[in-house]
């Protein structure tokens, strides 16, 4: 799919992608079944949103998620005995409990800060040696390295673990325009609006101020969606 939109527009081979954004079941002439399109409410940057239900991209979240509800055992042990909890799990733990004392935005930019704080940028190649690996946070603790997906999953489950409600975070893939690249965030709703949280920035940032930002993918929960808008509004005419 991406592959075609970026022939319609004129970009070339090089142009640099995450590695799992192109789910290999969907065709980039088909259109989603009209009751498959489920309206999600207002998403991130404003747009609409249509499930994919296979691919790449799903099954990678999928594995994630089996991750995280795998070190939610671990974390559930270290409450109940801090002592013997392993460092890199007692020190998530602290970023936890340091983002659930505080409330509204507070809580995002701590979450935001704390997390950007712990990891160094690593890329995947050079940790893990391949293009595209997404790491639960203890994982990505335990080495204190890790890339933009793992920045934004550690701050995901962090607001998750803090009371944040689920409904209310989705880890967003965009494409950056300016650099150009491919990055990824975590959207926060909060008070009618949604604020981005992102490792290339201190300082939270509302989503109609991220100009240079193409929506690509929105994550969370109910798995996988794809921002349709961008796509079926930008395309040429008569195409």
């Amino acid at each position: 799919m991406l592959a075609e939109l970026d022939r319609r527009r004129g970009r070339g081979p090089g142009a640099i992608r995450f590695a799992s954004l192109a789910p290999s079941n969907i065709s980039p002439e088909a259109q989603p079944p009209l009751e498959d399109a489920r309206a999600l409410g207002k998403e991130p940057f404003g747009l609409s949103t249509f499930r994919l239900r296979d691919g790449m991209l799903w099954r990678k979240w999928q594995g994630v998620e089996a991750d995280i509800a795998d070190e939610q055992v671990i974390l559930d042990r270290c409450r109940a005995d801090f002592e013997n909890c392993p460092s890199h799990a007692a020190q998530f733990l602290r970023l936890i409990n340091a983002v659930k004392s505080k409330s509204g935005r507070a809580r995002l930019d701590e979450a935001n800060r704390a997390v950007n704080t712990a990891i160094r940028y690593v890329s995947d190649f050079a940790q893990h040696g391949e293009a595209d690996r997404w790491s639960a946070p203890l994982a990505t603790f335990a080495t204190a390295k890790g890339d933009c997906e793992d920045y934004a999953i550690a701050k995901y489950v962090a607001l998750r673990e803090a009371g944040f409600s689920r409904g209310e975070l989705r880890l967003v893939l965009v494409r950056d325009r300016v650099v150009p690249r491919d990055h990824a965030v975590l959207a926060a709703h909060l008070d009618d609006r949604w604020l981005i949280l992102d490792n290339l920035r201190t300082e939270l940032i509302e989503d109609s101020d991220t100009s240079t930002f193409t929506p690509l993918f929105a994550i969370n929960h109910h798995g996988v969606q794809l921002f349709a808008v961008p796509y079926s509004s930008r395309m040429p005419s008569g195409r």
